[in-house]
């Protein structure tokens, strides 16, 4: 099991991304306040993002969140999610985004 800071580091690396760019971007998505000193402690070890910060860092990097928290060996983005990395979308877009993924659901269950 790898401890939770590597992973986000190798992540963020994997993606070309600063720890400030990583920061900026997963606000400007989620509109969360995270910032380059949270996660550099995160990389560092010297503490783990609280939940809501996790479960938007897995978003962002399109991993689950058993992944991102090294309960899981292999990186198993998600479909949709991979699709989206590396593009801009506004709230908006993200929005219809979530309501299509539950309308998706909703056939599903029937």
């Amino acid at each position: 099991m790898q401890p939770v800071g590597k992973i986000i580091k190798e992540l963020r690396l994997k993606r070309g991304l600063s720890q400030e760019e990583l920061a900026e971007r997963i606000n400007a998505r989620f509109g969360s306040n995270i910032n380059k000193g949270m996660i550099s402690k995160w990389e560092n070890g010297v503490g783990c993002p609280r939940l809501e910060a996790a479960r938007h860092l897995a978003l962002f990097f399109g991993v689950s969140l058993d992944f991102l928290l090294g309960i899981e060996d292999q990186e198993q983005p998600e479909t949709l999610a991979a699709h989206l990395e590396g593009e801009e979308w506004t709230p908006e877009e993200l929005e219809e985004i979530e309501k299509f993924k539950d309308y998706l659901r909703s056939k599903r269950k029937k």
